[in-house]
């Protein structure tokens, strides 16, 4: 596959409008109860029409069907010209297994947006790698309060820059881990699953990118052993500045995580902030992977300078 080069901007997905069709899929893990239902209400909450794919409710252990049966959904999604976006219903495992046989050839040619995280940031990385915008953000049965529903708007159907990632009064507050500011292309996801891209076709590069992470239920010296990964790959090479997002389910040394970070940060000697408001988290805010933004560590802040979507 021909990969475009960082001189070209990168292709942009079409903008949602009321009445789209998004496919529902679950590529990784099954769903639990009441996922699927919660799911299509809120399709239909955005004005958006649910399409389940056929193996989205399937069980085969710690995956949502077979390899097969969940390639098969994902393929046609993409390849359906009715369907107006892919939306990933859940992540977990699973993914990996069938990215090397999925085809994003009319991804290349009429891009639409795909949504989801965690998981799916293998995705993302494959979207990248082809220089194709996708759209880390929260899967359609999760938590979705009205601010998540906000950023989700301003990315997927507006059609403009989305602006900055608005934190909630309850939120932890951003704050800098390094001062500074940098500005660039976004690019990361999740930390566990772009550690174990090293080595592979679809391993990112951070450099004169903004790097974004988000992890859930990692210990700092499991995050401490992620970063060295991505280190040691060079993938952290030329990263012009760090937005983390939230590192949530450990249940004792989140300070000890975000020392990490800022030693990382210090040692790259790049503007970083942590506690931005995406992972695994109730308010998630949806990033444009490859949209240009800028990070002001000193005021705490990740704008997103450039539209996610073209207009219809």
């Amino acid at each position: 596959m021909t990969s475009r080069g960082s001189a070209h901007p990168p292709l942009l997905p079409r903008a949602l409008r009321p009445g789209a069709r998004v496919a529902l899929t679950a590529p990784a893990g099954p769903l639990g109860p009441g996922v699927l239902d919660k799911a299509i209400d809120r399709c239909r909450r955005l004005e958006l029409e649910p399409v389940v794919s056929p193996a989205a409710t399937r069980r085969q252990g710690y995956l949502a069907g077979s390899d097969e049966e969940r390639l098969a959904d994902l393929q046609a999604a993409f390849d359906d010209p009715a369907t107006d976006a892919v939306w990933a219903l859940r992540g977990g495992y699973g993914t990996l297994r069938i990215l090397d046989g999925l085809d994003l050839a009319r991804q290349r040619r009429d891009p639409i947006p795909f949504v989801g995280f965690s998981d799916n940031t293998n995705i993302h990385a494959m979207h990248a790698r082809a220089g194709m915008v996708s759209l880390h953000g929260p899967h359609p049965g999760a938590d979705f309060p009205p601010e998540t529903e906000a950023s989700f708007r301003a990315a997927l159907f507006s059609g403009e820059a989305p602006g900055p990632l608005s934190s909630r009064p309850e939120d932890p507050a951003p704050h800098a881990l390094r001062g500074g500011s940098a500005e660039g292309r976004l690019i990361g996801g999740n930390l566990a699953i772009l550690a174990s891209l090293c080595g592979s076709r679809d391993a990112v590069s951070a450099r004169a990118r903004i790097l974004f992470l988000e992890d859930v239920g990692e210990p700092a010296y499991r995050v401490d052993r992620m970063l060295h990964q991505l280190l040691r790959a060079g993938v952290l090479d030329g990263v012009a500045g760090f937005a983390f997002g939230r590192f949530t389910g450990v249940r004792e040394g989140s300070d000890d995580i975000t020392a990490v970070l800022a030693e990382f940060a210090d040692r790259l000697g790049a503007p970083a902030v942590t506690n931005l408001p995406f992972g695994h988290t109730e308010h998630n805010c949806t990033i444009p992977v490859l949209a240009m933004a800028r990070l002001d560590a000193d005021a705490a802040t990740l704008t997103v300078t450039e539209a996610a979507t073209q207009p219809r």
